[in-house]
């Protein structure tokens, strides 16, 4: 979590400067041209030099090991470059809404979506990193849906700031992770607003459920939010097309109110349905499962009377 109390380091002064600088260079393409720009950079520089190659190879390995290597690497390349145009498209909230409104939205879930608007009927969209989330919510904002977000802020101050800016030039209101943000998410929702969130990050108290095979600690809360409002826990997505450029947002219906544990046992086998028919847009550069960490507490577990 971002530090607010305690001055930016040079250090984050620079990558921040660096990259204002970059989006102030790549504004004056056409959006289709930045976005590609983005996505060659960042696979073939920046992601050998963070070593996200590697670590999308982990994973795979860890998830699906049967994977010949010809397809583990395409799966890397596109899911990298898929990161980077959702990284850069960020920084231009009014093409995204523009875009938001020239795409569709489509599912089950698109006429329950519009009847609890009408009723002021609480609602939690649901998603992963998956896609493009951001486009999906900028779809639905563009057709006068109020969409609360809720952001895990960036350790980088100055990075964080217009992150978030960004974010509510989409659409307010925007609450950052932590016990305020989750506090007015909450309220907001129990007043019969809508908000949307990820889920899909590794949550180290979280309950152990199966995602790809393999067992994630997976954060309960948004069922546990869903329950306490009477909120409709809708899982969503933003999946991009062949393009690059276009996508759907997709949102699919409700899932059943039983108890925290069912409801996010659902929620990823929604996401988990996702990946398996285009594992190139999830983040796989993310540390999911951390079964080196988890094997420890394992085995720590065991020593214990």
């Amino acid at each position: 979590m971002a530090d607010q109390s305690s001055s930016p380091s040079n250090k984050e002064r620079f990558a921040n400067a660096a990259l204002n600088a970059y989006i102030g260079a790549t504004g004056l393409l056409p959006v289709r041209q930045r976005l590609s720009l983005t996505g060659w950079l960042v696979r073939h520089v920046a992601a050998h030099a963070l070593g996200w190659y590697d670590r999308v190879d982990e994973n795979l390995n860890f998830v699906w090991p049967e994977l010949t290597e010809e397809r583990k690497k395409a799966i890397a390349s596109k899911s990298i470059d898929n990161l980077a145009r959702a990284l850069i498209e960020n920084y231009d909230p009014e093409e995204m809404l523009q875009r938001g409104a020239d795409y569709p939205l489509s599912g089950p879930g698109v006429p329950i979506l519009k009847e609890a608007r009408e009723n002021r009927r609480p609602v939690l969209l649901i998603t992963g990193h998956y896609g493009s989330p951001i486009c999906a919510r900028a779809a639905l904002v563009a057709r006068g849906y109020t969409v609360a977000g809720l952001l895990r802020p960036m350790s980088n101050a100055p990075m964080n700031a217009r992150y978030i800016r960004n974010y509510r030039d989409v659409g307010e209101p925007v609450f950052e992770q932590g016990r305020r943000g989750t506090m007015g998410l909450i309220k907001h929702v129990r007043e019969g607003g809508m908000a949307a969130m990820a889920f899909d990050v590794f949550e180290s108290s979280g309950a152990m459920i199966d995602f790809l095979g393999q067992p994630a600690p997976t954060a309960t809360s948004p069922a546990d939010i869903a329950l306490k409002t009477g909120a409709l826990l809708i899982p969503y997505f933003g999946i991009r097309r062949e393009d690059r450029y276009g996508f759907d947002a997709v949102i699919e219906d409700p899932v059943p109110h039983t108890d925290p544990v069912t409801m996010m046992t659902e929620v990823t086998k929604r996401l988990e349905a996702r990946i398996e028919a285009d594992p190139g847009q999830w983040m796989w550069t993310h540390r999911r499962w951390k079964p080196k960490r988890m094997a420890k507490r394992r085995a720590k577990a065991m020593k214990q009377p």
